[in-house]
């Protein structure tokens, strides 16, 4: 479903070079739910948007659902992350001034949807999260782990084949963080693909596997044990430069 190969991203300036993604090998097969974690800076949320197409690489390969999208254009890659790549982010990302139903609808608008499938769809989709009964009601009516759940909603009306999801839970307390996380895990069992960043170790065990960020490469710790101390060190330097 996802694959990065020897992938890169440097970002230039007159005086420097920042490499953000070094040599950063991923592959994730359909069906998988796979943690992402790491230190703040590791380069974590860069994979996160290059995997969404929300962001353009400097080097290697990325293959996505079988796509080299290397060199496609900005139509081509708007129309696959609009078809195929469903977003959840830590701020919700919902519009204020539209309702949940108006929220949810927005990326079928694009798609240039009927009218009849769009609202079987919103409807399906606030069900399935359930919140059809406060369809008409906007975000600052909404506690935030309804907020974060109109989000999740709003990327499965799309019927997305990978769904992306950046620190999912990170704004939330634990009983609606916990509550996400179940649907999340409903939503992989009907059969999506889903990444998810986060900093929480207990939420990372979640997933079928994790992965590691460090210095902007990717280390499976399932294949690579000894690099779990290394990320442990990293993590603890980072949250210890944070006081």
């Amino acid at each position: 479903m996802l694959k990065m190969t020897h992938l890169s991203k440097v970002y230039r300036t007159e005086v420097v070079e920042t490499y953000a993604l070094r040599d950063f090998n991923i592959d994730v097969k359909e069906g998988e739910f796979v943690a992402v974690m790491g230190p703040s800076g590791s380069g974590k949320t860069t994979f996160l948007t290059i995997a969404g197409l929300l962001e353009s690489f400097t080097g290697g390969e990325y293959l996505l659902d079988g796509v080299d999208v290397s060199n496609l254009g900005d139509n081509a890659r708007s129309k696959i992350r609009n078809e195929k790549i469903g977003f959840v982010f830590q701020s919700f990302n919902l519009i204020p001034d539209l309702n949940v139903h108006d929220n949810v609808e927005v990326p079928l608008r694009y798609r240039g949807m009927k009218s009849a499938e769009r609202q079987q769809r919103i409807k399906d989709a606030l069900e399935r999260v359930g919140l059809a009964s406060r369809m008409k009601h906007y975000p600052a009516e909404l506690s935030g782990g309804q907020q974060q759940r109109v989000a999740i909603a709003r990327a499965l009306a799309g019927s997305p084949r990978l769904l992306l999801a950046d620190e999912p839970t990170g704004n939330l307390d634990t009983q609606m963080a916990r509550s996400v996380m179940e649907l999340l895990e409903e939503i992989h069992r009907g059969g999506a693909t889903i990444v998810m960043v986060t900093h929480d170790p207990e939420l990372a065990t979640r997933a079928q596997r994790s992965v590691h960020v460090i210095d902007g490469q990717a280390v499976d710790i399932a294949e690579e044990p000894r690099f779990h101390a290394q990320s442990r060190r990293a993590e603890a330097a980072a949250e210890g430069g944070a006081h």
